[in-house]
């Protein structure tokens, strides 16, 4: 199999779009489709073929890439998709979904002969655009020179966690990872906030963390954003992590543990979605944290 193939991209979003420009730069054949065409025009400057239907993307691929908002959206529009394949191609699942829909997933793939990866993505808006992301995949053996390629194009690494797709192992690994960044956010949100109630200023709070174990560059890097008032374009938006979190809880439920963290969060990302953040970056959340709007 040549390194040069033909690739269909459905979704292009904040991360789809980053990933589908790579994947050309790269040197690969992208046709990409977006529900909403405008979003995806500018893709044309980059050498991205913008296509009017799924169907129309994904013809005479060599491998396909989904980056939708949730696994319901990447059924309904790969069933639209599925006939124009061919038997072989390779699906490259990297939306963030739930467990049960990686399973429906995997077997409308092989409904169609289609060799089904389960390959969520870690990072976000920028190391996305500098094709720096971590790809988790799942997969088989047979067709990995085929995929790896695409995943080569947009990440600097590809952790592979098994041989059955549908198992959702990658996925698996993905949610408690996303776990860990959306308890950290929130965190940061609560922090931000108590020392604007206590009147304390939060350099103190990072003065005083400042070299040991629970300094982090990521806390520092997203209270600027908040206190620099920078909170568009967003690197992981509000109602995607929203998304995320509710999807960990319900995994949790599935296997008999109660996440209130994570809870607590899908809560917090609601009503800072409710207030008008939904499309800023993750950390506004902060404004979940009041009534009325802060004092600074």
């Amino acid at each position: 199999m040549t390194d040069r193939l033909t690739v269909g991209v459905l979704g292009t979003g904040i991360m789809g779009a980053a990933m589908a420009r790579n994947l050309a730069r790269a040197g690969h054949t992208v046709r990409a489709w977006n529900r909403s065409r405008a979003k995806a025009e500018a893709l044309s400057a980059d050498g991205v073929t913008v296509a009017d239907t799924p169907a129309d993307a994904v013809r005479e691929a060599d491998a396909v890439l989904t980056m939708l908002y949730d696994g319901g959206s990447v059924l309904e529009v790969v069933r639209r998709a599925v006939p124009a394949l061919r038997t072989g191609t390779v699906w490259a699942q990297s939306t963030t979904a739930s467990l049960e829909d990686v399973g429906a997933l995997a077997a409308l793939a092989r409904e169609y002969g289609v060799t089904f990866y389960d390959a969520p993505v870690l990072g976000t808006r920028r190391p996305a655009e500098t094709g720096q992301l971590t790809v988790l995949a799942a997969g088989p053996i047979r067709g990995r020179d085929t995929v790896m390629p695409v995943f080569d194009a947009v990440g600097a690494r590809t952790v592979w966690t098994g041989e059955d797709a549908a198992a959702a192992t990658a996925t698996r690994l993905k949610l408690v990872a996303n776990s860990w960044v959306i308890a950290a956010t929130s965190a940061l949100g609560e922090i931000l906030a108590l020392s604007e109630a206590l009147g304390v200023d939060p350099e103190r709070f990072f003065a005083l963390i400042e070299g040991g174990p629970l300094d982090m560059g990521y806390l520092r890097a997203k209270a600027a954003l908040v206190r620099e008032g920078r909170l568009s374009p967003a690197q992981f938006a509000v109602t995607t992590a929203g998304k995320d979190a509710r999807l960990i809880v319900e995994a949790g439920q599935g296997h008999g543990v109660r996440l209130d963290l994570a809870a607590a969060s899908a809560e917090r990302f609601a009503r800072a979605e409710a207030r008008g953040h939904g499309d800023e970056d993750m950390v506004a959340a902060y404004f979940a944290s009041f009534d009325g709007n802060p004092t600074a």
